[in-house]
């Protein structure tokens, strides 16, 4: 093929990676562009539920990601506050046979080295310090500009290029929501963690305008930890807000179990968490929006990176399904199929991913209410989660 029949990625985090090898793996020539001088994650660990580990099985590296993290057991809820359990989840074999894939951890690093081997063994051509400065639209083909002056010219641009996305500014001039939410997160020596041979299951702890995530990475070798929380500086209007002092002050509402996870965070960083507000353009012809650029998300539901694996599997089989006999694909067709499956569906996901929030973290009769919710539900009652693991949803 020539270079105008290529497919351009600009990011080369989890979802771009993935778009890059999807691509490949069903016959495209593709080009990926990221503007770091290597391919790194910031962060610890990931949820894969069913609806991402489909779609790795698809890209055949699930049985590597499978290795490199943990099948956990459960998924268990609890109040942060008095410590009481109020429901779980069995991710077993029957859950796997349900949803057509098991529930993974796995380190986000680790997740992305495996991506990225599978995408250059494929034939990717995966290029680092590539800042891309301007995309330009001729017929027939796309020009990326980087900031080198260095100029490549495919078929499509997909930009991966995250919640800051410089090319979402060719959709809408939205910008980030902070949610005024801060998250710390920390992985320490599963030798060092209280009872942590026996840690085989995703704690989640609610409590009033907090929230603590722990679950075992690495084959159980590293417990990760993420505790969050609701800034009092960020209510105050304050300019410097979510600091080390706020955390402790915030979690001296939660039980003991949960106080005892805060020394094994780090404190040099931390995360606010934002989101931007569905939009329902994702694409110009032959530019296309994808993961975290597209439709970024809160964490409550673990699905960002999730959502971008499924964007990428779309995308796919959309130019598959759009590739003439020749081998040309009519991408902006299957870039506008790509977008009009996938824009429902994440806009979805945002908007429950912020109720979700809201939910873990009330207090008094909310909290009341909520937990009693949560201890009724029964142990097999998996209807609740169906269309977002659900096979429909890939």
């Amino acid at each position: 093929m020539s270079s105008h029949d290529r497919l351009i990625v600009i990011g080369g985090g989890i979802g771009g990676v993935a778009t890059a090898l999807a691509a490949r793996r069903a016959g495209r020539e593709v080009t990926l562009l990221e503007q770091a001088s290597a391919f790194t994650e910031v962060g610890a660990g990931l949820q894969m539920a069913p609806n991402a580990t489909r779609v790795l099985r698809d890209l055949g590296v699930l049985d590597q990601v499978v290795a490199a993290g943990v099948l956990p057991e459960h998924l268990v809820f609890h109040n942060a506050v008095d410590g009481k359990e109020l429901t779980r989840v069995r991710l077993d074999a029957a859950y796997e046979e349900h949803f057509g894939g098991p529930y993974v951890v796995v380190h986000r690093s680790d997740l992305l080295d495996i991506l990225v081997r599978a995408a250059e063994k494929a034939g990717v051509e995966m290029l680092t310090g590539r800042r891309v400065e301007d995309i330009e639209q001729h017929t027939g083909s796309v020009t990326v500009r980087t900031a080198d002056g260095t100029e490549y010219t495919g078929a499509a641009v997909v930009a991966a290029d995250g919640l800051h996305s410089r090319t979402r500014t060719l959709f809408s001039d939205d910008e980030p929501i902070q949610s005024g939410y801060v998250a710390y997160r920390g992985t320490i020596p599963m030798e060092d963690v209280q009872g942590g041979e026996n840690l085989r299951d995703v704690l989640v702890w609610m409590g009033p305008k907090l929230h603590l995530v722990q679950y075992p990475l690495r084959s159980g070798a590293l417990y990760n930890q993420v505790a969050v929380f609701r800034s009092p500086g960020f209510d105050r209007g304050e300019e410097k807000w979510g600091g080390p002092e706020e955390m402790e002050q915030v979690f001296t509402a939660a039980c003991e179990p949960v106080r005892r996870a805060l020394p094994g965070l780090g404190r040099q960083r931390w995360w606010p968490m934002a989101d931007r507000e569905p939009i329902s353009c994702w694409t110009k012809d032959r530019i296309a929006l994808l993961g975290d650029s597209a439709h970024p998300m809160l964490q409550y539901l673990a699905q960002g990176a999730c959502q971008a694996l499924e964007d990428a599997a779309t995308l796919a089989s959309a130019a598959t399904r759009h590739t003439a006999a020749d081998g040309t694909v009519a991408w902006p067709s299957a870039l506008e199929e790509y977008a009009a499956e996938r824009a429902p569906q994440t806009a979805r996901v945002q908007s429950t991913a912020r109720i979700w929030g809201e939910m873990w973290h009330v207090e008094g009769v909310a909290a009341l209410l909520r937990d009693e919710v949560f201890r009724n539900r029964a142990d097999d009652d998996l209807s609740y989660a169906e269309w977002l693991w659900g096979r429909r949803a890939a």
